[in-house]
């Protein structure tokens, strides 16, 4: 078998999950392009390969790798290499070569056996010898712990992400309960533990540790698409079949489950025990505080010939939404773009300050807020920030505004409510002192939220909450092909596209033809025409995450396009992901600790590769918050200079590009083009087929979600007012 030994130049691509790798491969003068599965290689490495020499039809010969062995250095010039590639963290290119230069061919036998040594280098301090150390020690315990892992048949990168939550814990963690990854890991589902439960020699399916975590798992994916509840009827003989048990072993874990107060039935439903406590809590809180507010006359504003004024160059729904305001304690305000959302705020906030009142603007993210304080002229927080949700020594992670420290506030006004999901309603319902005014504002047709409930939609269905629908569109929208278009798709007509300035559609028929088209429209085209900033001002929208014009692709070449590699441009490499200076990026998980959440999206402003760290400047308000990023956290980051159309929620953006292609054939929806549509400000430029388009337009299939929070509210309504309960 034919033998290669040189040094790894560099990756070219990984493939985080299976390890697959196309690697640079310098042999002597020569680099060679080799591809296999090589996961744990690095750049700088001396290896031995053993493959095939193989031509491909694309790219031309290749060695393709069989087996491998990591060789140790045993030149200057490859310890120095070695050392600089980012393998222990604290030595990047610089620090290696002062360490080379002054232990020379004994550098790796030094660092090995005298660590403390390292001081005697220029540059080193205690502190960094003693994080380079630390590295080391961490490097061989990983080493230990990856080989367990690979023993199992885990993938690199499982096992990667499983050492990095669990530590040296994780042989331990896994001998002991291996469903733990299921519920500690993003990322990592029921599937994946249950077969590494196998591997360890817990075979029987019926183990009620696996039953118990399984039926865990499928009630939480269901809530993963936004569902509050499951149907029992439908849900256990389904759940069975996929953990190949009987229906009577599910009976007896959803038993013992209930008994424990970690799932709620009810009327033939299954509630994760939060979830029920969310959806029941918060239609209290509001018939609670609709009762508080009707109990306090004087809460009441009057509507004298001031306020008459103020109203008179308001639209008929506009002026009622004012008027109500006056009189209620909660109020829903709906509206697609153009109909005057921003101005009725505008206008209550005049209203709320006139008379005294202590007023609170929010909204779910981090962009949504920062776009309503520009809008109000007022301050805007996120909701997380209204409710000061954070760190508190002693008690973990909590929010700090609750029913027993509320918001000081008399009125709190929401905006983008389609967007908060059912635990984050609760959370902000707990903190609404009670005969304060609660008005929530947003678009019913826009796309549900990412998490589960559907709770504008339910307010509004439920018809207990004063509703005003704003309908008029101005005329200043009028004269917007967005705006108009807008409403045309959401009433199922398709869009004007001729002597529009604001709205294109560029028929492209061949899906790569599709983002040849985007990405050149997104460097130079629209860029040069509109003289705008590519990155900061363009956004590109995509149905789907995988296809050839999907989120993922689009994402690699735009990046290519946009923010190339560049001397003055350092970059980080994780896994199959490259993230250089200025990159534009999304949070893709909670994450309590650093307070930024799913969807949150901002540029990465600094960046070290020697340290393995990275700070992402996040909108927030009228301000940017700094946001530190360790490697272990990376995962967590993905580029988005192309994001899904349902991340697009809340925001908005000077230019929108969005290709309609029949690839996205299953979330070709009516509601998901509507939102797409009215995500962008200045210009929407369409990219695909007329027939993709029609699709899109036709289908006003709503997405169906298990919820109860308007039957809820209207039977606590209905008690209150009988007196009953």
């Amino acid at each position: 078998m034919p033998e290669l030994e040189g040094i790894i130049e560099r990756i070219v691509f990984q493939n985080e999950e299976s390890g697959f790798t196309v690697a640079r491969l310098q042999v002597e003068k020569d680099l060679i392009t080799v591809v296999g599965l090589l996961s744990s290689i690095h750049p700088g490495e001396e290896v031995k390969l053993n493959g095939n020499w193989d031509i491909h039809p694309s790219y031309g010969q290749q060695f393709t790798v069989e087996s491998y062995e990591v060789l140790p250095p045993v030149t200057r010039q490859g310890i120095q290499r070695y050392l600089g590639s980012g393998l222990l963290k604290g030595i990047g290119p610089v620090t290696a070569e002062k360490i080379v230069k002054k232990f020379g061919l004994a550098t790796l036998e030094v660092i090995e056996k005298k660590p403390e040594r390292l001081e005697e280098v220029e540059g080193i301090g205690p502190q960094k010898a003693a994080k380079i150390i630390q590295g080391l020690q961490a490097q061989k315990n990983m080493r230990r712990v990856m080989v367990f892992l690979r023993g199992l048949g885990i993938t690199p990168a499982l096992a990667a992400k499983i050492y990095r939550y669990y530590g040296e814990k994780t042989v331990e963690v896994i001998r002991g309960n291996p469903y733990r990854l299921a519920q500690d890991l993003f990322g990592v589902g029921f599937r994946t533990a249950d077969r590494i439960a196998r591997l360890t020699g817990r075979t029987d399916p019926a183990a009620p540790e696996r039953v118990r975590a399984g039926l865990i798992y499928y009630l939480e994916r269901h809530a993963d698409d936004g569902h509050v509840f499951a149907v029992e009827e439908e849900f256990l003989p389904r759940t069975a079949t996929e953990l190949g048990v009987s229906l009577e072993d599910l009976r007896v874990a959803v038993e013992n489950l209930a008994r424990s107060n970690e799932i709620r039935r009810e009327e033939g439903l299954l509630y994760l025990a939060a979830l029920y406590q969310n959806e029941r809590g918060a239609a209290e809180k509001l018939v609670a505080l609709t009762r508080g507010f009707a109990g306090c006359a004087k809460k009441k504003l009057s509507i004298d010939e001031e306020l008459l004024q103020m109203v008179a160059e308001l639209a008929p729904e506009q002026r009622r939404a004012v008027e109500t305001a006056c009189r209620e304690g909660t109020l829903v305000i709906t509206g697609g773009p153009g109909t005057g959302k921003t101005t009725t705020i505008k206008s209550l906030l005049q209203l709320f300050h006139r008379h005294g009142l202590a007023v609170v603007l929010a909204a779910p993210t981090g962009r949504a807020a920062k776009r309503l304080a520009e809008a109000a002229g007022d301050e805007a927080k996120t909701i997380h920030r209204l409710l000061e949700f954070g760190y508190t020594p002693g008690s973990g992670f909590r929010y700090g505004r609750d029913e027993k420290r509320p918001l000081e506030a008399d009125v709190v006004i929401i905006d983008e409510v389609s967007m908060v999901d059912l635990p984050l309603f609760y959370r902000l319902l707990k903190a609404v002192p009670l005969g304060a005014r609660l008005i929530l504002v947003g678009d019913q047709d826009q796309l549900p939220p990412v998490g589960p409930g559907s709770v504008l939609r339910d307010l509004i269905a439920s018809g207990i909450l004063p509703t005003v629908r704003l309908r008029t569109i101005f005329r200043q929208a009028e004269a917007s092909k967005i705006i108009t278009n807008a409403h045309r798709i959401n009433q199922g007509q398709l869009p004007e596209v001729k002597n529009a300035a604001d709205f294109f559609f560029i028929k492209v028929e061949d899906p790569e033809a599709i983002t040849r088209e985007i990405i050149s429209l997104a460097a130079t085209r629209l860029p040069g025409y509109l003289n705008c900033d590519p990155i900061d001002d363009i956004q590109v929208l995509s149905p789907m995450r995988k296809s050839v014009s999907g989120v993922d692709h689009l994402n690699i070449l735009l990046q290519e396009a946009l923010n190339p590699p560049a001397a003055n441009r350092p970059e980080l490499a994780y896994g199959g992901k490259t993230f250089r200076l200025g990159d534009k990026v999304m949070q893709v998980r909670n994450n309590y600790q650093k307070m930024v959440f799913n969807g949150d999206m901002g540029r990465i402003i600094q960046l070290d590769p020697e340290e393995e760290q990275l700070v992402v400047g996040f909108p927030e308000g009228r301000e940017e918050r700094q946001v530190v990023y360790e490697d272990a956290d990376l995962d967590e980051l993905v580029l988005s200079y192309a994001i899904s159309v349902h991340k697009s929620q809340g925001s908005e953006y000077p230019v929108v590009i969005m290709p309609l292609t029949t690839q996205h054939y299953l979330l070709l929806q009516r509601n998901l083009l509507y939102t797409g549509v009215t995500r962008a400000k200045k210009m929407l430029v369409l990219v695909g087929t007329w027939k993709a388009l029609s699709i899109a337009v036709k289908n006003d299939r709503i997405e169906n979600r298990n919820s109860r929070l308007a039957q809820v509210l209207r039977r606590l309504a209905e008690e209150e007012k009988t007196g009953g309960g």
